[in-house]
């Protein structure tokens, strides 16, 4: 075994670490299972620009209360180096395994700093911690959650004082002090009940449910009243447990139909192999309650209640699940249309999107008079966007969203919001039955309109060390020799986003890009209008590939359009991964 490894194997086998956690180690090392421990101890769980994910479990390069510790006391130092210790940090944590236990250590170490903590006295959608952070005037949030992730993992995401999670310059300041923890000896914390005592942990909850749904309010396009509308929903065992049929009810859709079964919060996620409404598996318990019910929509929230998944009736009848590209279109296109209608779209009107979210949305917004920025992929990019527009001006955002089924249709959050996005995508639905018109309906609309769009997803999974190594090695090799062509259609021109250089195949020129951060991305333009999009996920062992076409139908061609552009996918994607496998 590595020495380096051995040296840290050894310090977790003593104290100060506990008895469970040293039983771990060692149950390891008496095994001799130097592939697991070399997973474990190879690298220290890196505190990236967003926070901590991984797996849980004991070792420098997992989930624990020690590495969870760290973060916490890195973020506690920036604070106090910054001189902002007095006001106050808002903790949040999800349904999953040790995330109350990880959230309350957080706290400990905050009050332990002299910062006081707010924690939320129940497990809490991820924007409902954003939204906190700017009632309360916190200068920072932390998230312990590990978003749609499988149950082996946890995370700890970070945020700043505007409610998003850090940016520049603060990511690095943070992961600049996180990094200089040397050990756990160096953390600093209080007991939980004496930090109540001396008011440095202070309990909060049905206030700031309350506040966020009297701001929502104040943003509902819908005359209040009643609604018949069925709706089928589900938190997939997480936060929205609670606040989604809450805020529902509220707003008078009384015809809720919870799916039981995944409606108790469990870090488990017993029902479901993935947490995540990305995943048809994953809500086949609401199919087949829509079935039974007759509902209009279903809806479903991740386990923090960031994301959101989509359902309703086609033209045949049958339920289908769209996907994240098509929910964010329909919400786009549904507020600014709405707003237009009744005078209120304002004048400068911006919509964020990332630069994987569909090209679609940008017709949209062009249509109505409205700019769009393009941003980096995750949020916090949508977030800082918003900030400068409150600070500097240049526009008022109506809508942002991203393709991974993030949504943010209001300005008092900073993340992705499910909770809103259920709301509006409820609205949205009251309104066209209102007219006599589906969901589907509406979508075809926007397609007659514009254009139809397909958009798809290919990841590959490459777990440890060697996956990491896999998947740098296929950016390097895309970056330096670029593909000529993908499926015999030529490549126009390809961006890349980590040198911020555009290069025109046609003609040799290569030109800066401007507006965006560095960021290890390539895209590939093509002849026909497609594009394809490669990059290393920033929170999972993946590469993602990201693939966009579409083409021009009339209303009698859009079943035969879906179908052509499917099978151009299918061919674009056998391509790359033909080229991919060939390194």
């Amino acid at each position: 075994m590595d020495p380096i490894i051995q040296k840290r194997v050894e310090e977790w086998t003593r104290p100060p670490f506990d008895e469970n956690t040293i039983g771990e180690i060692k149950a390891l090392a008496e095994g001799n299972n130097v592939k697991e421990l070399t997973e474990r101890f190879h690298a220290t769980l890196e505190f990236g620009t967003g926070g901590l994910r991984g797996i849980l479990g004991a070792g420098t390069n997992r989930m624990n209360i020690y590495t969870v510790g760290m973060a916490a006391q890195g973020l506690a130092n920036y604070i106090i180096r910054m001189g902002r210790q007095d006001s106050g940090v808002v903790i949040a944590c999800d349904s999953r395994r040790m995330s109350d236990l990880f959230r309350d250590e957080t706290a400990s170490i905050m009050a332990g700093n002299g910062i006081r903590a707010y924690v939320f006295d129940d497990i809490t959608p991820t924007p409902l911690c954003s939204y906190a952070i700017r009632k309360l005037n916190a200068v920072s949030g932390v998230v312990i959650t590990a978003s749609h992730n499988p149950p082996e993992y946890n995370g700890f995401k970070a945020y700043w004082d505007d409610g998003g999670q850090v940016v520049p310059p603060h990511d690095k300041a943070i992961i600049g002090e996180v990094n200089a923890i040397e050990s756990i000896a160096h953390i600093k914390k209080m007991d939980f009940e004496e930090g109540k005592k001396r008011g440095l942990i202070t309990i909060i909850g049905d206030d700031i449910r309350g506040a966020y749904l009297a701001e929502l309010e104040k943003k509902a396009l819908r005359k209040p009243g009643n609604s018949g509308i069925k709706i089928v929903y589900s938190p997939l065992h997480g936060t929205g447990y609670r606040i989604v049929p809450e805020v529902l009810s509220h707003f008078g859709f009384k015809n809720v139909f919870p799916v039981k079964e995944q409606s108790i919060p469990d870090g488990k996620f017993p029902t479901v192999k993935y947490p995540n409404p990305e995943e048809r598996a994953a809500l086949e318990m609401s199919l087949t309650l829509a079935r039974e019910t007759g509902a209009d929509i279903i809806l479903a929230t991740d386990p923090d209640a960031d994301r959101m998944g989509v359902g309703f009736r086609d033209e045949k009848g049958d339920y289908i699940l769209i996907n994240g590209n098509q929910i964010g279109t329909m919400l786009e296109y549904y507020l600014l249309k709405r707003l237009s209608e009744e005078n209120r779209l304002p004048e400068d009107a911006a919509v964020i999107k990332t630069i994987v979210t569909t090209d679609l949305q940008e017709e949209i917004a062009k249509s109505f008079g409205c700019r769009t920025e393009n941003v980096l992929t995750g949020f916090k990019w949508i977030a800082m966007k918003m900030k400068e527009y409150e600070e500097n001006g240049g526009g008022s955002f109506v809508f942002g969203g991203e393709e991974s089924y993030g949504y943010l249709p209001v300005d008092f959050v900073r993340d992705k919001d499910a909770v809103s996005a259920c709301y509006f995508f409820a609205e949205m639905t009251d309104w066209l039955q209102s007219k006599g018109l589906t969901l589907n309906d509406f979508l075809n609309e926007i397609y007659l309109k514009h254009h139809l769009y397909l958009e798809d997803l290919h990841s590959l999974t490459l777990k440890g060390l060697e996956g990491m190594e896999k998947i740098g090695a296929i950016m390097d090799s895309f970056r330096a020799a670029p593909p000529k062509e993908f499926a015999g259609t030529p490549v126009t021109c390809v961006s890349d986003i980590k040198s911020l250089t555009m290069k025109d195949l046609k003609s040799g020129g290569e030109f800066p890009m401007e507006g965006l951060p560095k960021s290890d991305v390539l895209q590939f333009f093509l002849e026909d209008g497609a594009k394809i999009t490669m990059r290393p996920s920033g929170t999972e062992p993946k590469i993602k590939f990201y693939f966009s076409v579409k083409e021009k139908v009339d209303a009698s061609g859009i079943a035969e359009g879906k179908q052509s552009l499917k099978k151009k996918i299918e061919m674009y994607r056998a391509s790359l991964l033909e080229k991919v496998q060939g390194l």
